[in-house]
């Protein structure tokens, strides 16, 4: 037997990030449960994922004055794939204004300032170079702290999830 055993409880998914058993029945699952996920279920399951496996995930970030260049690459071909997947997503949702963690202030206000945001995705052959850039001097603090949280999600994992972080104040 291994001397470590690897946790498999983590509310909706294992920790490979995969839905845990009985997850779709009428208890975690249900109805209001539902409604408020309706969209969302894929895009949290990668989520979930890659929290799951971010000790497999390197990241590095190159502040720029209207942004940041962003390399977030993992030597696990799977994890490499999800966050390319991931990335995509999420930049698909800011085009259409269709946010995610809503009720997080920071991720609310990039949502709201969206159409001042310019990205540039570069896929590489174990991740993605993200740059992400604004005319707006607000819009540029807003992607300073996201690439601030985004990093925390990378070192802490699930726990950096549960935090909420508040967004910069306009000067």
């Amino acid at each position: 037997q291994d001397a470590k055993k690897e946790p498999t409880d983590h509310g909706m998914m294992d920790h490979k990030g995969m839905m845990g058993k009985g997850m779709m029945g009428k208890g975690m699952m249900g109805k209001g449960m539902m409604g408020m996920m309706h969209g969302n279920m894929a895009d949290m399951m990668d989520i979930r994922y890659l929290l799951f496996n971010h000790e497999k995930i390197k990241r590095t970030v190159k502040r720029l004055p209207n942004g940041v260049e962003t390399v977030t690459t993992s030597g696990d071909e799977a994890v490499a794939g999800k966050i390319q997947v991931h990335v995509k997503a999420m930049y698909e949702r800011l085009q259409k204004k269709q946010a995610i963690r809503p009720m997080d202030p920071l991720f609310a206000a990039i949502f709201e300032n969206a159409d001042k945001i310019d990205i540039e995705i570069t896929k590489l052959p174990d991740g993605l170079r993200v740059k992400e850039t604004s005319k707006d001097a607000y819009a540029v603090m807003l992607i300073h702290a996201h690439a601030d949280v985004v990093d925390r999600f990378v070192q802490e994992g699930m726990a950096a999830m549960m935090k909420m972080t508040p967004a910069p104040k306009r000067e």
